[in-house]
């Protein structure tokens, strides 16, 4: 059993990071798509009862956001990884602007999420931490190694 929770600002790739790692095997918790906390409750709950895998695919950038999700998770005995996303804002931004009209974040919500950034350390109760990267030949995940944003 294996709660995996994503960390990064939008646009550094975290979704198609799920798509291409985890569509088949973890069910996806995202605001993005869930569009209320009632209705991620209600899917986190049944992932954790029914001993289900899952991703929480938002941008969960403090340690209080994580905590949430992170105690949960422990208390029905799953594993907890952690994922945190290289959070460059031009990049991010650039990405941002290549999504259909639909989906763009505005640039103020890209900012204020970067300047709410709490980078996640092992200490926080993930028992596995990596940093995700993604590049022009698509995503490098790494040991976790504190980066600064």
């Amino acid at each position: 059993m294996e709660a995996v929770i994503f960390t990064g600002i939008q646009g550094a790739g975290k979704s198609s990071f799920y798509r291409e790692r985890f569509f088949t095997t973890h069910v996806r918790l995202s605001l993005d798509m869930l569009k209320t906390r009632h209705r991620e409750k209600v899917l986190l709950r049944a992932c954790l009862e029914a001993k289900q895998p899952f991703v929480v695919d938002n941008t969960n950038p403090t340690v209080a956001e994580r905590s949430r999700y992170i105690a949960a998770a422990k208390q029905f005995g799953f594993r907890v990884v952690g994922l945190y996303f290289q959070s460059k804002v031009a990049d991010a931004l650039l990405r941002n602007d290549q999504r259909p009209a639909e989906q763009r974040v505005p640039l103020v919500g890209v900012l204020g999420t970067y300047k709410r950034l709490q980078v996640p350390s092992p200490e926080e109760g993930f028992d596995a931490l990596f940093f995700v990267r993604l590049g022009p030949d698509g995503f490098t995940v790494e040991e976790w190694k504190r980066e600064v944003r």
